[in-house]
């Protein structure tokens, strides 16, 4: 049976990782966080030991490793400006590393774990859950089977919205979070890269604390992109029937349903880890470029081929 620990159980995603590692009969031995409100954790894994310091967390890791019965797997759900941190800690204790996304902050993170792979024969595997998403695979093959030279017309629309707690918390801050592109984004940006080839051009033309806005082309498609955890970007039907969350990809016209089956996209993640077949540090490069250049970017305004959710916004 694989060994688990996990960083950050405390933490929104948390769950989902932990119903992974059960799902693939797999074991859950030690969980870290600085926050102890982790009762979930009696719903899955009661007898896993439980740190809130992260060098009782690391002693008990090693104490493991050195009596040969170290964990194999380190799960790292904690706030992103950390990931790069815990994936090494986790090479370096002779676990392979499953991150969360977004992988890291910035591009040149990915050579300096690159190099810590090398260095340890550990890998680090990575959750892009849209790329085993039955739908957009679906999608995938039948932009493959188009010509080759077509440039689809993409609407990609995001709206999660958050309450006032969002803006406080280290989301809220780019420095730690990346942004907003990056928070809630950086996977649908690692999709379009997925379906439609090479990032060739990026233009920004809104950006805030709650919404992004802007344009992408890639080799097969051209992208108008929003995001917002702004609860007033929720389409006004949509809200008066109680929902909070809008989600919209739209190719040449035609909506793409993808909105079932996000439950089970972590397991069948884990599933295709466990069987050599995850996604290592390169596959999201091109996404971690993204967004980088993306909070990095001068926004132009409401100009050129901008997102219709755009329209009346600075």
């Amino acid at each position: 049976m694989k060994k688990f620990a996990l960083i950050g159980a405390a933490g929104y995603i948390a769950p989902r990782h932990m119903q992974a590692i059960k799902h693939i009969d797999a074991d859950l031995v030690a969980a870290l966080d600085p926050n102890d409100s982790v009762g979930i954790m009696d719903s899955h894994f009661p007898d896993a030991s439980f740190f809130t310091e992260f060098e009782r967390f690391d002693r008990h890791l090693d104490k493991l490793r050195r009596v040969g019965d170290g964990v194999n797997y380190i799960s790292i759900c904690s706030p992103n400006y950390l990931h790069d941190s815990h994936m090494r800690f986790a090479l370096k204790s002779g676990a392979d590393a499953i991150c969360e996304k977004p992988l890291v902050l910035n591009p040149w993170n990915i050579d300096g774990l690159l190099e810590v792979e090398k260095d340890t024969g550990k890998k680090v595997n990575t959750i892009l859950q849209l790329r085993v998403h039955p739908a957009i695979i679906a999608l995938k093959k039948k932009v493959e089977a188009s010509k080759a030279d077509k440039k689809h017309e993409v609407d990609l629309t995001y709206i999660t919205s958050r309450g006032k707690w969002y803006l406080h918390s280290w989301k809220g801050d780019t420095k730690k979070s990346g942004g907003i592109a990056t928070n809630i984004g950086v996977h649908f940006f690692d999709m379009l890269h997925f379906i439609f080839g090479r990032l060739q051009n990026s233009q920004v033309h809104v950006v805030s604390e709650t919404k992004a806005g802007g344009y992408l082309e890639y080799e097969n498609a051209r992208v108008r992109w929003f995001l917002s955890v702004d609860i007033n970007d929720v389409p006004a039907e949509i809200r008066a029937a109680g929902q909070r969350t809008y989600r919209s990809i739209t190719v040449d016209g035609e909506e793409i349903e993808f909105s079932g089956g996000f439950t089970e996209l972590h397991n069948r993640s884990y599933e295709e880890i466990l069987a050599g077949r995850g996604f290592g540090l390169e596959e999201n490069r091109t996404a971690i470029e993204t967004v980088s250049a993306i909070r990095d970017a001068q926004p132009i305004g409401t100009q050129g081929d901008y997102h219709p959710f755009l329209r009346g916004q600075k």
